[in-house]
């Protein structure tokens, strides 16, 4: 198949791909197309099932190339599961910079009524979430996974006595991290060379992932120094 082809072929399941980000992703060596006498790439179905792997990757668990191509490493190998367990092997994908834990996909929209729901605290929990900004819904009023996951961790902090306007220094801390993240990720992006923003996103799942991996060893040793 042609990359034109190939990219009509996962449009459906993954609308943002672009021809830039599957040649992104033969420059990062996660594909290898052939290439026809005329010098253009052709996909056998085999390259398309490795592209589907990828964005699946990338779009349901957050996992930075350099964690997705040690699957697929292991996969080449024989030592990983084959296409047909690309599910299982996704869940347990892990590596150097794999996150401590996973930027999940963001999910359907979820109602402030659903999220209430679903986490089983009061409502007046979540507007005190939002309002000393640790819970933020989106344009339309909506909410997602994430939001359900981050309801759930406050409301057990508050088992504990943690009110939510201690949370705060959660929030402020987050921001930070975010703010050292867009001033690498940010001269990336508006690169002009080609994948330039696939370049940048890439870097920031790497260093998101790290970021989260390093703040969890952190607080582990601090602890550690509270128990001692």
């Amino acid at each position: 198949m042609s990359i034109g082809s190939v990219l009509a072929l996962l449009r459906e399941e993954f609308p943002d791909v672009t021809i830039s980000k599957i040649r992104f992703l033969e420059a990062e060596g996660l594909i290898s197309p052939e290439r026809a006498p005329s010098g253009y790439r052709r996909f056998s179905t085999a390259d398309c099932e490795r592209l589907r792997f990828v964005l699946t990757a990338q779009r349901d668990r957050y996992l930075p190339l350099k964690v997705i191509k040690e699957q697929l490493d292991a996969i080449d190998e024989g030592t990983g599961a084959t296409s047909s367990g690309n599910t299982r092997l996704l869940s347990s994908a892990r590596g150097t910079v794999a996150p401590a834990t996973d930027f999940g996909t963001r999910g359907d929209r979820v109602s402030r009524e659903s999220l209430i729901d679903r986490t089983g605290v009061e409502a007046a929990f979540v507007t005190e979430l939002q309002r000393n900004g640790l819970l933020t819904p989106g344009p339309a009023g909506f909410f997602d996974e994430d939001a359900i996951r981050l309801v759930e961790a406050a409301a057990a902090l508050a088992a504990y006595g943690l009110e939510t306007r201690h949370l705060r220094a959660f929030k402020v801390s987050a921001d930070r991290e975010a703010g050292l993240v867009a001033q690498i990720a940010s001269p990336i992006a508006k690169g002009r060379g080609t994948g330039a923003r696939d370049r940048a996103e890439e870097l920031v799942r790497e260093i998101a992932a790290l970021s989260v991996t390093l703040h969890t060893q952190l607080v582990k040793a601090a602890v550690r120094d509270v128990l001692d």
